[in-house]
């Protein structure tokens, strides 16, 4: 059994960040689907088609949800669908996140959420040029 993943992010973030994960490793070991959220949308139309993804995606070991900004129409869509089927939510979807997430496809849910966490975590690198006095 795999995790699914779901990506519901605002507009083609989500779409853009597999896209840009799935070129970088050449594949997505696991079956993901990317939800657009857009400003318009019907908060009640999207939980019943982020529930029907998650639906798709479960193939027994439940479904990694990942969204972008916390407390954003995105994240409180996933955060609802905690009610309805065996899932993880993590805000702040990034690349380094996704290219963990990709890496561990065997890990179930709870293990692949902390690796997410992890990868989000790491992936964030200060860099700065001392300045001359």
């Amino acid at each position: 059994m795999k995790t699914g993943l779901l990506l519901i992010t605002h507009g083609r973030l989500g779409q853009d960040l597999l896209d840009t994960t799935t070129a970088i490793l050449g594949n997505c070991p696991l079956r993901y689907k990317a939800l657009p959220v857009q400003e318009d949308c019907d908060p009640d139309l999207l939980l019943e088609t982020a529930s029907q993804a998650c639906a798709d995606l479960d193939q027994g070991d439940g479904v990694l949800v990942l969204t972008d900004l916390y407390g954003s129409t995105p994240s409180n869509v996933a955060t609802q669908l905690m009610d309805r089927h065996a899932i993880h939510v993590i805000s702040g979807v990034n690349i380094p996140m996704l290219l963990r997430v990709m890496n561990y496809p065997e890990l179930g849910l709870g293990m692949l959420a902390e690796k997410a966490a992890s990868g989000a975590r790491d992936g964030i690198i200060v860099t700065s040029r001392k300045q001359a006095s």
